[in-house]
């Protein structure tokens, strides 16, 4: 007697494989020298729970929903994660671990996809760390203003500042890089049409010992240079240039 529909509410789990199954016990048009014909099985009527191997698929699989594998899933050939064929080695792949990103940021992985010379994520240093740059850097620019005669430069922010004299005012850093790393900065002071005044914080040393004098025409523009190497514990101060207006 041939059977022509089997209902998987009445099989024990992992109680169906292609070797229990004997030709002709599904239909001759369902099942062919081990083979299910899916056109012959009704939507929603197999689970993994009743296949207690591994499922080969020759052609595409297409998830709408959640695809679930206990002991993974193995992809030979392409893989297309929302419409973008993702191209990335599994060890690129396996640096994800954890992370959250589209099927096109994880491409940024892909150095033969998205090289050196081509706008994108990628970073690449050699094998001492050295970074080596082809072309000019882009850094962001700060301007920052003072409140009740403060005005605090945070290097986590950027590394180049602009401060308009508005009132007389203390200047001073914070977030500076770890001991042992250089946090480094210019600073550019634009005078007022009062002359103000600038106290430099006292972890800033100067040369000699001696701060520099602002200029003090209105519009004057001053630059300084500023570098750290222990945390902001003291920071090396340096005028590049007065009255640069």
């Amino acid at each position: 007697m041939a059977l022509t529909q089997v209902k998987t509410s009445v099989l024990a789990d992992d109680a169906v494989t292609v070797a229990k199954m004997a030709v002709n016990s599904v239909d001759s048009d369902q099942y062919v020298d081990g083979s299910i014909d899916t056109a012959h099985i009704a939507d929603d009527q197999v689970t993994g729970a009743k296949l207690a191997n591994n499922i080969d698929i020759a052609g595409t699989l297409d998830v709408t929903g959640l695809l679930t594998a206990d002991a993974g899933v193995t992809v030979v050939g392409a893989l297309t994660l929302g419409g973008t064929a993702v191209t990335s080695t599994a060890a690129e792949l396996n640096i994800l671990d954890g992370v959250t990103a589209t099927a096109a940021e994880v491409n940024y992985l892909d150095i033969a996809v998205l090289g050196l010379t081509q706008p994108s994520k990628s970073v690449t240093a050699d094998a001492n760390g050295v970074v080596t740059h082809d072309a000019g850097i882009s850094e962001e620019y700060t301007s920052v203003t003072s409140s009740s005669n403060v005005v605090s430069l945070n290097l986590q922010l950027g590394n180049n500042f602009s401060h308009d004299l508005t009132e007389n005012t203390t200047i001073s850093f914070t977030n500076p890089a770890d001991s042992g790393k250089v946090s480094a900065a210019t600073l550019r002071i634009i005078q007022g049409s009062t002359a103000r005044t600038i106290t430099w914080n006292s972890s800033i040393k100067w040369a000699a010992a001696t701060a520099p004098v602002l200029s003090t025409g209105s519009g004057n523009v001053d630059v300084f240079v500023f570098y750290t190497v222990d945390n902001g514990t003291t920071y090396y101060g340096f005028t590049a240039g007065q009255v640069m207006s």
